[in-house]
């Protein structure tokens, strides 16, 4: 494989993104999910300490800015995206100096943060709930969750017929006799958006986080917290296969615009262009458009993407929709394949397609690497911002046989819903080849880690030739040094065999071969970057199958 010759200095390059205005526009955003990144104190969970601790990995690997999962004071019933404190730091993790000392040395290497907010729901041992439960029917606090009477003779029945997302009924009777609403875990009440103490209370958590210094906000559940008027039955029972895919009455609701209008005026007080990213699941592009139009949000996760098969068509075809919806708001295009919720694509892809972003199947791993490898090549050259998942720049796969007694997903607990498929892509990450975690902590790891992650570890892909995380690395460094990569809004389809994505972005030229068999297109100049061995002969190149090629014409 040809390799990058250009050796990046990561301390002016990434200075220089964060000064550059409009940095979220082509930023590569890493997300670390905290309990699995390091851990520094040998109790066998990541903290911010051990973050910290890496951050110069994160620099060095080359991207502009960090997003960390939940970190806040939490009893951990859904991995922390429960808060019981939105202005605390869950000792588990650490403490506010921890976090202090966290966003300033990640500033002083030239990264910046980004912080997960939780706003659809609190933890139902926030005090807020605490006392709304205690105070019983009719108490003012009340109001700022969902109490309902039931239905039926005697209130036996819930007041709704939706349903959690984590499975069964999305209401808890309380022994008073009220229903509240939790489309999450029971341990996770939803707010009362309508509640004007929410708003005001949210605000205020904004501004907490923002003088601490945050760059951003990743906002968790965002199109999840106004719910149609009434709270209509939605008279369906197979309502997990609606998710994102149809109008609902407690997602994408209108009012929720309203809401981040608010927190963008919040936001524009702060200098130094501070972001916010929707986590959005709607039925279109087009409706994840709404949330990042110029009064609103930054970005937003491009999930139809994330849940395209590996398929030149339907790729090529999500790919003109992002873009599509996203030019008349003037928002770019935010890439996405892997994160804390999904099938690690490494797995996916090396799966039959139609599975989508749940399987738990390990399935044919080489192949599954080799087209994760050309997928990265391949959003990384698309227009606009692209997240990185912790793990996947070393090709790690889901862990699909974990134990059942070690699994933690509250899915897995709640058997009418998922099965807990999300324990596999949170397994601790390996940074050495030997050891009791493979260098995540001296006293091994909250989730248990195969006997082959030392190979796959940080240290056994430093500096060898082909390997996954050199790949990241290069690619990223191109990435930065080439012009016509980053920002913009618009790609030019080239004339390509079946099976094949091929575009260009002004010089730069990207081929994708997603087809089973090898293909030979011309060689659109100097070769920059390709995800494996390839062969060129008298101006044509052979590209093998599931192979992305760079080239620039400059």
């Amino acid at each position: 494989m040809s390799q990058h010759s250009a050796d990046p200095a990561p301390n002016s390059a990434v200075a220089t993104v964060a000064k550059r205005r409009d940095w979220w526009r082509d930023a590569v955003i890493y997300q670390v999910y905290p309990r699995s990144f390091a851990d520094s104190n040998g109790d066998g969970m990541g903290d911010l300490e051990g973050v910290r601790s890496r951050l110069p990995y994160l620099r060095d690997l080359g991207v502009d800015a960090v997003w960390l999962s939940p970190f806040y004071a939490s009893p951990q019933a859904d991995a922390g995206y429960d808060v019981a404190d939105y202005r605390a730091v869950d000792p588990m993790f650490g403490n506010l100096l921890d976090a202090d000392a966290l966003i300033r040395d990640a500033h002083e290497l030239g990264l910046r943060i980004i912080v997960d907010l939780v706003p659809n729901h609190s933890s139902d041992q926030h005090e807020w709930f605490r006392r709304a439960v205690a105070e019983g029917p009719g108490s003012p606090l009340r109001e700022r969750y969902h109490f309902r009477p039931g239905t039926g003779k005697n209130g036996e029945l819930p007041p709704n017929d939706w349903e959690s997302i984590f499975g069964g009924p999305a209401w808890t009777r309380v022994e008073d006799g009220e229903w509240y609403l939790h489309l999450f875990a029971p341990e996770q009440p939803d707010f009362n958006w309508e509640h004007p103490a929410v708003g005001d209370e949210f605000r205020s958590i904004l501004r907490f986080w923002l003088d601490m210094g945050v760059d951003g906000f990743r906002i968790d559940v965002a199109h999840g917290l106004v719910k149609a008027e009434g709270l209509p039955d939605l008279g369906s029972h197979d309502q997990l296969k609606l998710l994102g895919n149809d109008v609902m009455p407690f997602f994408d609701q209108d009012g929720v615009h309203e809401i981040y209008r608010q927190w963008r005026k919040v936001l524009d007080e702060y200098a130094g262009e501070r972001v916010f990213v929707a986590e959005a699941w709607t039925p279109t592009v087009e409706r994840t458009a709404n949330y990042v139009r110029p009064d609103e949000l930054h970005q937003a996760f491009n999930f139809q993407y994330l849940s395209t098969d590996w398929d030149a068509k339907e790729l090529r075809k999500v790919v003109d929709l992002t873009l599509e919806a996203m030019r008349p708001v003037g928002a770019p295009a935010t890439w996405v394949l892997s994160n804390h919720d999904v099938t690690r694509h490494a797995t996916r892809f090396a799966n039959p397609p139609g599975l989508g972003t749940q399987i738990r199947l390990a399935g044919d791993r080489e192949l599954g690497l080799r087209r994760a490898r050309a997928a990265t090549l391949l959003m990384l050259a698309l227009p606009g911002s692209a997240y990185i998942y912790q793990g996947e720049e070393l090709g790690l796969p889901d862990v699909v046989d974990l134990p059942d007694e070690v699994r933690q997903d509250p899915a897995y607990f709640r058997g009418a819903g998922q099965d807990g498929f999300r324990d596999g892509c949170r397994v601790p990450i390996p940074w050495t080849r030997t050891g009791s975690s493979y260098g995540f902590g001296s006293g091994g790891s909250w989730l248990p880690q195969p006997e082959s992650w030392g190979e796959l570890s940080i240290e056994a892909q430093t500096g060898a030739a082909g390997s996954t995380l050199e790949l990241y690395r290069t690619a990223l460094a191109v990435r930065r040094e080439q012009p016509d990569l980053g920002a913009g809004d618009s790609v030019e389809w080239l004339k390509a065999p079946e099976g094949v994505v091929a575009f260009r972005r002004g010089e730069f030229v990207c081929v994708t071969n997603t087809g089973g068999e090898s293909v030979t297109t011309p060689a659109h100049g100097r070769l920059l970057l390709a995800s494996d061995e390839i062969a060129e002969t008298d101006g044509e190149m052979k590209i093998p199958a599931d192979t992305t090629v760079w080239w620039t014409t400059a």
